[in-house]
């Protein structure tokens, strides 16, 4: 019966140990590729090109009509209408 015990005992550490290393070397490897995450997207992110400014497209024309608009019935005040046309021409 010591012998039995002993083998299960041994089992139980050998076991033991084998699952806090594997458990271990998941979580590193967990870490690594989350860094490689981070990086790739830190790259694909410095790498996109910025937003083309609103040339003079219909849209952009609509719209600080519609600004403007908005001014002279008196809902937008000057800082507001030039902060918003700043916004849509990009400068």
């Amino acid at each position: 019966m010591p012998g039995l015990l002993r083998g299960v005992a041994r089992t139980a550490v050998v076991a033991g140990t084998a699952t806090a290393v594997s458990n271990r070397v998941s979580r590193r490897q967990a870490g690594r590729w989350a860094e490689q995450d981070y990086a790739q997207a830190e790259q694909a992110q410095a790498a996109a090109p910025p937003p083309a400014p609103a040339g003079g497209t219909d849209d952009t024309i609509n719209q600080l009509k519609e600004l403007a608009a908005l001014k002279q019935q008196g809902v937008l005040t000057e800082a507001e209408f030039s902060a918003q046309k700043a916004r849509l021409l990009g400068s």
